[in-house]
């Protein structure tokens, strides 16, 4: 059983005084047992015996008796001060509270355009210190405010980290996830945990190999609804639409899309039933494109409809142009332990300039438009357009509570026939 600190520091000084005693023989045998209570490294063993009591005589007067008890407190100083955290808040807080994995690579890129639209005000030391920082101390700096914006007793559950393992449809192509344009399509439902009647849907696509990202809302399930939002997601990519891979909802298995596809020649998949592993792309991104902005609420409105889509064209901007997304290339089993590797984090739009596959016409027009994007613009915009939904539905519950109460006022069945009629 190992000692205790206190305990090692208190047999230090008991034997100290019989190691310096004994004989040169004797001493590694006392070394010996003074090892085997500790546990400490034989060199250091020693070398603290020595010292323990010893007197250093520092000048006439004045004399020094070591004791291994007395620690020095050896403190770095600080790099990261108060200037550098308030920047990186600043950008942090912009970014939707990433993870500095996330952040760290697109530190510079982000401080550039800041300064470049006057969103940031900072001085060249502060500058130099946020453009070399890593994501571990990122991380550690940010660990007090993470901890402010953590939700307790959640009752919702996150996707977890899925698997893709799909069974194609072949109609022109096969699917090549090193090249953009093969899209993964799902529709995440705003009911609000009641599926009485119609209620708005979110059309999620998602490219396979860059990530890039784009959401609309539709009325319901309706396959015009659908095929228009598919139509509308065509047009906004970045390069050529070649394949879409659906679950086997009849939004999306029907003739129109299929001939739609046929006549396109865009390659049409479908995932397995019950396996959400099939798409696991989008169904990451219908939390952090979807669920994170809108929520858990039930829309069903004119006026919501409009305020989601104006909200999804902010946020195409924003996650597309600014926000990193990590890749997996690899990962390996050890034992019960999976180790896995992933690439250097990248904007979508940095991953739609890399690839060979996108013709040159297309990465003009996507520099055009980063060009002239303000991130920090764009993130005040989105918590506008939030707030004013969240403000309709408080609207409508009030509203709801009220026609509640007005109806439980009414005794006879005649009078309800009334009002309902009213």
């Amino acid at each position: 059983m190992r000692l205790t600190l206190k305990e090692r520091q208190s047999l230090t000084r008991v034997i100290a005084g019989r190691y310096k005693r004994a004989l040169k023989k004797e001493k590694g045998g006392i070394l010996d047992e003074f090892l085997h209570s500790t546990g400490y490294n034989r060199k250091y063993a020693a070398y603290i015996l020595r010292m323990q009591g010893k007197r250093i005589r520092v000048k006439e007067g004045i004399v020094i008796e070591a004791d291994v008890k007395n620690r020095r407190n050896r403190r770095r100083p600080r790099v990261y001060d108060d200037e550098v955290l308030k920047g990186l808040r600043k950008i942090w807080k912009m970014m939707n509270y990433i993870c500095g994995k996330r952040l760290a690579p697109v530190m510079g890129e982000l401080i550039v355009k800041l300064q470049q639209h006057k969103e940031l005000d900072i001085d060249k030391e502060p500058r130099q210190k946020l453009l070399r920082i890593s994501a571990a101390t990122i991380d550690r700096l940010l660990l007090k405010e993470r901890k402010k914006l953590r939700i307790k007793n959640r009752s919702r559950t996150k996707p977890g980290t899925l698997l893709k393992h799909q069974i194609p449809i072949r109609t022109f192509s096969e699917w090549d996830e090193g090249k953009p344009g093969f899209m993964e399509i799902d529709l995440v439902g705003h009911e609000g945990g009641d599926a009485s009647g119609e209620y708005i849907q979110s059309l999620n696509c998602v490219d396979v190999c860059t990530g890039w990202t784009e959401t609309f809302a539709v009325r319901n399930k309706a396959q015009i609804w659908v095929f228009g939002g598919i139509e509308d997601m065509r047009v906004r990519l970045p390069f050529d639409l070649l394949g879409i891979d659906s679950d086997n909802g009849s939004e999306f298995i029907n003739d129109h899309l299929f001939r739609f596809c046929k006549e396109k020649e865009i390659t049409f998949t479908r995932s397995r039933a019950y396996r959400k592993n099939d798409s696991c792309h989008v169904e990451q991104k219908n939390y952090t494109a979807v669920r994170q902005y809108v929520g858990y609420f039930r829309y069903d409105t004119e006026e919501e409809l409009k305020v989601m889509n104006e909200l999804y064209r902010n946020l195409s901007l924003y996650l597309n142009y600014f926000h990193p997304v990590m890749k997996l290339k690899s990962k390996e089993r050890i034992g019960s332990r999976v180790k896995k590797r992933y690439d250097i984090p990248g904007t979508p739009y940095q991953r739609v300039l890399e690839s060979p596959e996108v013709p040159e016409q297309y990465k003009e027009k996507i520099k055009q438009v980063y060009a002239g994007l303000n991130p920090a613009e764009l993130h005040r915009e989105i918590t506008r357009l939030q707030n004013k939904l969240l403000k309709i539905i408080l609207t409508k519950k009030e509203k709801r509570k009220l026609s509640i109460k007005k109806r439980s006022s009414i005794k006879t069945q005649t009078e309800i026939c009334n009002y309902q009629f009213v």
